[in-house]
């Protein structure tokens, strides 16, 4: 007798739900998209045990007769598709016709529904894929849906659930991701009885944005839009300040379709290179439009992977649209100062604690007033400031004062590090080399740019050795080593000399800058291409050119840093992305001390 059997039909079902149900959270992902589907405009979620013990979903879409309500639940069953040509063009978020199917066959399941020209409902109720006839039911038209006790016949399955917080978490998350692709759905979110989040619809995107997330994301969101070749792009970029350690907050949808894509997570990183640090992942809010037929959904069981027929299109477009915005943009760091509600701002004791405040600061600048020294680095010298009331009997050209005026505005270094200076409505505080850096790093790019760096022979060539695997990348690498201004040459078995070094790193140490740069180009791990890896090289230049924090500089040296921050773009970060720039406004100020 043959070893191969037929499975039943509830066999294949609860097999088929191993791909498609994980856990609680994706019966509501599955069960919402069906009411969107139906075109509902509301949604209520009601959940218990963190879907543990109920998951209920209930909508105001068209609903179904007693027919069709009973063979939803069969096997592959949708009036999403007839035809293979279907699936060359499909817009709707579910049509494989196997969730439901799936659902049922791990759990009970009750579901009740009313077309709106029907005088009455229709029940059906199925045990694990037993399933009852339809019956007349009293309720409002639309669906309601009721998952009891998932996996209570799967026991294997079951204990591999988390803790109830665990999977509410999961259910959060999903309709997270529905929300904000159907901001004008009206949609509820119950826990146990107690409401999480009622979300009206018409909703703005921001106001839902900062009601599901929190007010700080929709205060600190750049807003960004394009349209080319058929495919139209809407961005919420979120600003350095909100940037998170993993990208948990980088959501992008397709043709309201929430997915997950490597190359346009890729295209993010490198529209924010840069502007945040390495470490760090933006929050990004993407929805894209494009011809449902310029993509497959059908690639997973739970359509969140997409296969796009011109990879290379998008990847190009998401980066063009996200890089022209951020690099067009000021992301210099707004500061906030904590709020403190010790004392009330009208009493005695506020108007004491104000006084010893103010007498602190004032102390604090009088310790850190700059001091001259002849220490210098490579910036345009220009005549020192003259002091707005030199003392009697001294000479106003050598004249050193606890603040000094650039222009109109005031400045000192504190721990020769950072310069506090002036500005409009409060006072900037300037991290002296993270500022620095981005200068130099904007002078290298204009220059490479136009042609290789300007280099100057070296009076004695610097020696050092490597291994072959290191030649081999200075060999591979001529072309970039020209443009930076580096001559190296063969000066005996496996070692090399420097010739030659750009004019621009003159402060820099030749041989620590090149032995550093020959570990970036044997970095395989890096995986950069050829404009990437410049750009790693010159930001490295840069760091290792700039001030270093510690260094004490002329009131010249102040101001002329101070000028051409105001002169460069992208003044308010480093070539790694770190802030140069962190403001503090009066308001905030104004708060600290009482007066508002």
């Amino acid at each position: 007798m043959g070893q191969i059997v037929i499975l039943d039909q509830n066999m294949i079902n609860m097999i088929a739900a191993g791909e498609v149900i994980e856990r609680p959270a994706s019966v509501v992902k599955e069960l919402v998209e069906n009411s969107i589907d139906a075109g509902a405009t509301k949604i209520i979620i009601s959940i218990e045990d963190g879907g543990r013990k109920l998951i209920s979903v209930t909508d105001n879409g068209c609903g179904m007769d007693g027919e069709d309500l009973v063979l939803a639940f069969d096997s592959h069953t949708t009036n999403k598709i007839k035809t293979s040509k279907d699936l060359q063009g499909i817009s709707t978020l579910g049509f494989r016709g196997e969730a439901l199917a799936s659902i049922a066959s791990i759990a009970q399941v009750k579901a009740i529904s009313r077309t709106k020209d029907s005088p009455s409902a229709n029940c059906i109720e199925i045990d694990c894929g037993n399933k009852s006839n339809a019956s007349p039911a009293s309720a409002d038209y639309g669906t309601t849906i009721q998952v009891r006790d998932i996996f209570y016949k799967l026991p294997a399955r079951r204990k591999f659930l988390k803790t109830a917080n665990t999977e509410m978490e999961h259910i959060t998350e999903h309709f997270i991701r529905i929300a904000l692709a159907k901001d004008d759905l009206d949609m509820t979110l119950i826990h146990n009885g107690k409401e999480l989040y009622r979300l009206p619809g018409k909703q703005n995107i921001r106001q839902r944005i900062a009601e599901l997330l929190s007010p700080e994301f929709g205060e600190n969101l750049i807003e960004t839009e394009s349209s080319e070749k058929d495919l139209h792009i809407f961005a919420l970029l979120g600003k350095p300040a909100i940037s998170r350690t993993n990208n948990k907050f980088q959501y992008v949808f397709l043709n309201g379709r929430f997915i997950r894509d490597k190359f346009i997570s890729h295209a993010i990183k490198e529209a924010y290179r840069g502007c945040i640090e390495p470490n760090r992942f933006p929050a990004v809010f993407l929805f894209i439009q494009m011809p449902c037929e310029n993509y497959d959904v059908n690639v997973h069981p739970t359509k969140i992977e997409v296969r796009f027929y011109n990879t290379n299109l998008i990847h190009s477009q998401v980066l063009s649209a996200l890089r022209q915005k951020l690099l067009g943009t000021n992301l210099q760091t707004q500061a906030k100062l904590p709020v403190t509600k010790v004392m009330e701002s009208g009493s005695p004791a506020a108007h004491h604690r104000s006084q010893e405040i103010a007498d602190a600061m004032a102390e604090f600048f009088k310790k850190h007033q700059p001091v001259q020294t002849q220490q210098q680095f490579d910036l345009p010298q220009k005549k020192r400031f003259v002091p707005l009331h030199p003392p009697a009997g001294q000479v106003a050209e050598s004249q050193t004062v606890p603040s000094l005026r650039a222009g109109t505005r005031e400045f000192l270094q504190i721990h020769d590090s950072f310069i506090v200076a002036e500005a409009d409505d409060g006072f900037i505080i300037v991290d002296q080399h993270a500022l620095h850096e981005r200068i130099i790093y904007e002078d290298l790019c204009g220059r490479i740019q136009k042609s290789s760096l300007e280099s100057q022979k070296l009076l004695i060539p610097e020696s050092f050795q490597l291994t072959d695997i290191q030649a081999d990348a200075i060999g591979a690498n001529e072309e970039l080593l020209e443009k930076l201004g580096i001559e190296l040459a063969p000066f005996g078995p496996k070692t090399y000399a420097i010739q030659a070094f750009p004019t621009l790193l003159a402060k820099v140490a030749p041989l620590d800058f090149v032995q550093d740069l020959i570990d970036l180009l044997t970095d395989k791990g890096l995986g950069l291409d050829a404009e990437e890896l410049l750009d790693e090289v010159l930001s490295m230049a840069a760091c290792k050119a700039a001030i270093k924090a510690g260094s004490k500089l002329t009131d010249n040296e102040i101001e002329q840093l101070l000028a051409d921050k105001e002169r460069i773009e992208r003044a308010s970060r480093c070539p790694h992305g770190r802030p140069t720039v962190i403001k503090f406004t009066m308001a905030e100020l104004e708060k600290q001390f009482k007066r508002t």
